[in-house]
């Protein structure tokens, strides 16, 4: 009898969240990579599929295997291709560990791969584009662990100043008079392993636009399982949804043991409609794709209406 073939390695998970695209591969303990393409940033490094080499920044929430597994591949990767120095960004607990690992890589290919190493301390932040900071927070899990926030500083002209002629505004300004404010918008919020927590209720999280975090459980027995391991189990998630004002909530790290349609089908029973239409399972394929293509669909549409130019629209 011939043997089977090896199976198919499946693909990365992928949504369309205006203006961000959400992608990666995620299934508990085996590997995590989550990748926001337009902030050059990826969470976690369990494995690198060639399409997580074009962001500069890997921001590594701990230091479990399946969340940090393919960091040396990925720092010689970029070097190797010509994408620059790969930028390493982890909880200050876990620095040298990380040095030490890579060191390791470097004297079995007798060969020094550069990299930077940025180590946070909790609620520091750093740029990662033009006002766009990525900030640090602890998270709560059996290891060392950081949950990250991206957070985009704008700066507006105060109200009592509006409607004020430039010449105005510049006398003013030349006088040192503070014109404008600075805020803080939360852009994306990245949980990596961790039991529910403070962490769940910081504005800069469950304001942020986009929150994803890790669902390791869904089936209602494996509640003690979630608690003992320091995971989330979608019951926690949806205590959680009652407070978090994002637009978009990203599932990952799903156990391989969970069926993502009897997932979804639990989420629908536990919250309501409009609410789950929320939350989406980054590793559900076929009703991401299906999204998608409605997503196109859409822009073709709006395409074709007299007076608008081509280009994606702005819908979920």
């Amino acid at each position: 009898m011939l043997p089977k073939p090896p199976p198919r390695e499946g693909s990365l998970g992928f949504l369309y969240l205006p203006p961000y695209r959400v992608q990666g591969i995620s299934v508990a303990g085996e590997a995590v990579t989550v990748q926001i393409p337009e902030l050059d940033v990826c969470f976690d490094m369990g494995t690198c599929p060639r399409a997580v080499l074009s962001s500069k920044f890997a921001a590594i929430s701990h230091g479990h295997m399946d969340h940090i597994g393919a960091l040396a591949y990925f720092c010689s990767q970029r070097r190797f291709q010509g994408m620059g120095d790969a930028t390493i960004v982890c909880d200050a607990r876990i620095q040298a560990d990380i040095h030490t690992m890579l060191a390791g890589f470097q004297d079995l290919e007798r060969q020094k791969t550069p990299y930077e190493l940025i180590a946070l301390e909790p609620e520091q932040s750093f740029e990662i584009k033009n006002n766009i900071l990525l900030k640090g927070f602890l998270t709560e899990h059996a290891a060392p662990s950081m949950g990250y926030s991206i957070i985009e500083r704008r700066t507006k002209l105060r109200e009592e100043f509006a409607g004020l002629p430039q010449e105005k505004l510049k006398e003013l300004k030349d006088r040192g008079v503070e014109i404008t404010r600075t805020l803080y918008i939360p852009l994306v919020a990245y949980l990596g392993d961790t039991a529910p927590g403070a962490a769940l209720l910081r504005e800069d999280v469950r304001n942020a636009q986009i929150i994803i975090s890790e669902c390791t459980f869904v089936e209602p027995e494996h509640r003690e399982r979630a608690r003992q391991g320091m995971h989330m189990h979608l019951e926690d998630i949806v205590e959680w949804l009652k407070f978090a004002q994002c637009q978009w909530m990203v599932l990952h790290h799903v156990s391989r043991r969970t069926n993502l349609q009897f997932a979804r089908k639990r989420l629908l029973e536990l919250v309501p409609p409009a609410k789950a239409q929320q939350v989406l399972f980054l590793m559900d394929h076929k009703f991401n794709k299906e999204r998608y293509e409605r997503q196109l669909d859409e822009a073709e549409r709006q395409a074709r209406r007299p007076g608008v130019r081509g280009g994606a629209p702005n819908h979920g």
